[in-house]
């Protein structure tokens, strides 16, 4: 599903020349290609992101939605997205735009490959054969995207790193106790009050007590009332 009559033909022209592959149909704008997807129930289908009106990721979106619907039974009524209960067809991002969160919201609404325009036609046919087996076929660069932004999910908060002894001295720093007056509080030594407080400077990268305890304030480990 393409904005642009010379990619869909392109395409067209390829993928029929390859054993195993029909071309069951084609649109030019997300509206359409959510009817088509309702009437053909394609097993695959190539969407690019950036169409007038619905865009790819609203398909994309409307599929997952549909998809979601048709598993508790059949459908009725002349929804465009509805597939009368039927599974989604496996979707191939085929697109020019590359940006890491249309890449991330694609992957995320359900698509199984993600390739640029400028593939080699044999990536595309490959991609379309792994689809149908509910494989995925991604180039290296958005692999390592994908990679980066699993990274960035996983790695934890700086408030998460610190220990539960660090927080109660954090805690303290954000209700404006001196050392002095957390070593009596906490019941520890002015020197271990010190070195847990480098230590959560260090954990959270700030160069201060005034930051460390903003940044308390701000992922509300003490109630703004409480401050000082």
């Amino acid at each position: 599903m393409d904005d642009h009559e010379v990619v869909r033909q392109g395409l067209r022209f390829v993928l029929e020349q390859e054993d195993g592959i029909e071309v069951a149909g084609e649109a030019g704008d997300g509206a359409a290609a959510l009817r088509a997807v309702r009437a053909l129930r394609p097993d695959v289908m190539l969407l690019d992101l950036v169409m007038p009106g619905t865009d790819g990721l609203q398909v994309l979106q409307a599929l997952r939605e549909a998809g979601a619907d048709g598993a508790g039974g059949d459908r009725t009524g002349d929804d465009e997205a509805g597939g009368d209960g039927g599974e989604r067809p496996a979707v191939i991002v085929l697109t020019s735009f590359q940006d890491e969160d249309r890449v991330v919201e694609a992957v995320r609404l359900g698509a199984l490959s993600y390739l640029s325009k400028t593939s080699a036609v044999d990536r595309v046919v490959e991609a379309v054969r792994a689809a149908a087996r509910g494989g995925s076929v991604l180039e290296p660069g958005i692999a390592a995207l994908l990679v980066r932004q699993v990274r960035r999910a996983e790695r934890p908060r700086p408030l998460d790193t610190l220990t539960p002894r660090e927080r109660d001295v954090l805690s303290a720093l954000a209700r404006g106790r001196s050392n002095a007056e957390i070593a009596r509080d906490l019941r520890m030594g002015r020197e271990t009050v010190k070195s847990h407080v480098s230590s959560i400077l260090a954990k959270l990268g700030v160069s201060d007590r005034t930051q460390a305890a903003i940044y308390a304030l701000q992922q509300g480990l003490v109630p703004l009332e409480e401050a000082l």
